[in-house]
C-alpha cells in the first residue's frame, strides 16, 4: 500500500474515527525543542517518529534527552501491540532510547485491562505474532491460525498482530463472525506502519475490512481512540491538555485523536507516512490540522 492509498483509506473509514473540530495552525518548526514555552509534556508516536522498522530515527534520542534537560515529561504512546511489556521495554533499549517503564504506554497494555468487561468467561481466539504466548494474556486464549474448527470454538477475537496473517486467515475469521457474530477486540487500530521496506498492513486494516464486509461492531484501543489519551490523562490531572502534545507522523491516528482530546498535536513529515511528500496536501484534503509541523523530532 502506497501512502496516497493508505490516507485514501483512513478517510474512507472517517467516520468510524473521533471527530475533532478545532484545527491546528500548521506552523513549520525545525524542531520540538522550540515548544519550550507552549508544552508540558511531550508524547511520543513510535514508527515514524523515534523509529522506522527496527530502527531509530537519527537525532531521536539526542532530541528527547534535550527536552528532559529542558524540564520537560516525556512519554511514549505506542499502537504496537505485538509485543509484552517486557519486550516493548527491551524493544527500546535496542533502539537506544532509555525510557523507564513507566513511561511507556501501549495500546495492548491499555485494551488488555478491557478484555475482561467484554467476554469474562469464555476462550479468546488472538491474532497474535509468531512469538505469542497464550499465558502473555490474563484471559483465556489461543492463537488463530490455519484451523477453521479454532475460529468456531472462541467467544471472542482479539486482534494484536497481523505480522503472520494473511488473506486465508482472514477469510476463516469473515466466515466464522458471519456464522455466529462475536466481539472483535483490537489493540492496534492503525493501517499501516513504516517499515525500512515500505509500509506494512496492521490489525485496523483487517478490522475495517470486516466492518465494511459484515457490519461487526469492533471495539478499537489505541491512537485516535480515547482509552488511551485517557490513561495518559489520568496520570496528569494538573497538567492543561493544550500544554500535552502528542507528537507522531500520521493524520488520522495520532493528530487526530490528539485534537478530539483537546491536546497540541505535532506532526513529523520527514519519516514516517508521509516521508518526502507534501504533507500540506493531505491535510488540506483531510481538514486534520497540527498545530506544528517538524521535520524531525
Amino acid at each position: 500500500m502506497t501512502p496516497d492509498q493508505a490516507f485514501d483509506r483512513y478517510e474512507e473509514i472517517r467516520c468510524r474515527l473521533p471527530a475533532a473540530s478545532n484545527a491546528g495552525a500548521c506552523k513549520k518548526i525545525a524542531g520540538l525543542h522550540e515548544l519550550d514555552d507552549q508544552v508540558d509534556v511531550f508524547v511520543f508516536d513510535a514508527f515514524g517518529v523515534l523509529n522506522v522498522g527496527e530502527t531509530p530515527i537519527a537525532g531521536a534520542h539526542d532530541r528527547v534527552q534535550q527536552l528532559r534537560d529542558m524540564g520537560k515529561q516525556v512519554l511514549v504512546l505506542t499502537n504496537a501491540a505485538s509485543y509484552t511489556r517486557a519486550q516493548t521495554q527491551a524493544k527500546f533499549v535496542r533502539l537506544g532510547f532509555d525510557f523507564a517503564p513507566e513511561e511507556i504506554i501501549s495500546s495492548r497494555d491499555v485494551c488488555e485491562a478491557h478484555l475482561n468487561i467484554v467476554n469474562p468467561h469464555g476462550p479468546w481466539g488472538v491474532i497474535a505474532p509468531a512469538a505469542f504466548k497464550a499465558e502473555d494474556l490474563n484471559v483465556d486464549a489461543q492463537a488463530l491460525l490455519d484451523d477453521p474448527r479454532a475460529y468456531d470454538r472462541v467467544q471472542a477475537f482479539l486482534m494484536l498482530s497481523a505480522a503472520d496473517w494473511s488473506a486465508e486467515r482472514q477469510a476463516l475469521l469473515h466466515d466464522s463472525l458471519r456464522r455466529t457474530p462475536r466481539p472483535l477486540v483490537v489493540a492496534n487500530p492503525d493501517l499501516v506502519a513504516p517499515r525500512e521496506n515500505g509500509l506494512s498492513l496492521e490489525p485496523g486494516y483487517f478490522a475495517h475490512d470486516l466492518q465494511d464486509r459484515l457490519g461487526v461492531e469492533v471495539i478499537f484501543h489505541g491512537k485516535p481512540f480515547a482509552s488511551v489519551y485517557e490513561t495518559i490523562e489520568r496520570r496528569l490531572p494538573t497538567i492543561e491538555r493544550k500544554r500535552i502534545a502528542m507528537v507522531g507522523d500520521t493524520l488520522h491516528t495520532d493528530v487526530l485523536g490528539a485534537r478530539a482530546r483537546g491536546w497540541s498535536a505535532a506532526l513529523i513529515s520527514d519519516h514516517g507516512l508521509f516521508a518526502g511528500l507534501d504533507v500540506k496536501k493531505f491535510i488540506t484534503s483531510s481538514g486534520i490540522s497540527p498545530d506544528w509541523i517538524a521535520p524531525s523530532i
